[in-house]
């Protein structure tokens, strides 16, 4: 099966790339990020996972594309702004994946135990749906570990967060229940 795994960064790439390598898939790599700010840090993430695409020998497609303003705008409107990104990303995945004539598409994203995994399958298989192409998905977490210590293995840039401003900003302050912040 030909696959589209939307990659948010080198790291989460290595083990769903290595599981699904390994069962005989055809996989292509996609970066597609708008979320990742600064710019700095979006640029950084994709240098990592051009080295993971080099050195595993994984086509990569890059969407260059870096509309902070529209994700800014749609993440702040949103009821829940990480189940925006979500839907943002595996859109973008989706169709690249059709303009690949890939056979499915699914996502790095499913490596990580901070993210929401039902939210995640749950836009995946609803995105795939409306547009026509298969959501494939995997539950990754198990490989977890693996992937950050052959990070840190290669010297792949590793980051302290998901990539989006709010988060880096929760990174820095404890949001009470009242919502005053507390900075560290």
């Amino acid at each position: 099966m030909k696959l589209l795994l939307h990659a948010c960064c080198g790291p989460c790439s290595l083990y769903p790339a290595a599981v699904l390598r390994e069962e005989g898939e055809e996989i292509s790599l996609f970066f597609s990020n708008a979320n990742i700010h600064p710019y700095r840090e979006w640029k950084a993430r994709k240098n990592a996972l051009e080295q993971v695409a080099l050195e595993d020998g994984i086509p990569l497609l890059i969407d260059r594309d870096y509309p902070l303003e529209s994700f800014l705008s749609g993440a702040l409107a949103a009821d829940k702004r990480c189940h925006y990104c979500y839907g943002l990303r595996l859109r973008a995945a989706a169709a690249c994946g059709i303009a690949q004539k890939a056979d499915g598409f699914t996502t790095t994203l499913l490596v990580s135990p901070y993210q929401d995994h039902e939210a995640i399958a749950a836009i995946g298989h609803a995105v795939g749906k409306e547009l026509g192409i298969p959501f494939l998905y995997r539950d990754f977490r198990p490989g977890f570990r693996w992937g950050q210590g052959e990070a840190e293995r290669r010297g792949l840039y590793r980051q302290k967060y998901c990539g989006c401003v709010f988060s880096e900003r929760d990174r820095f302050q404890k949001v009470k229940k009242n919502g005053m912040a507390k900075s560290r």
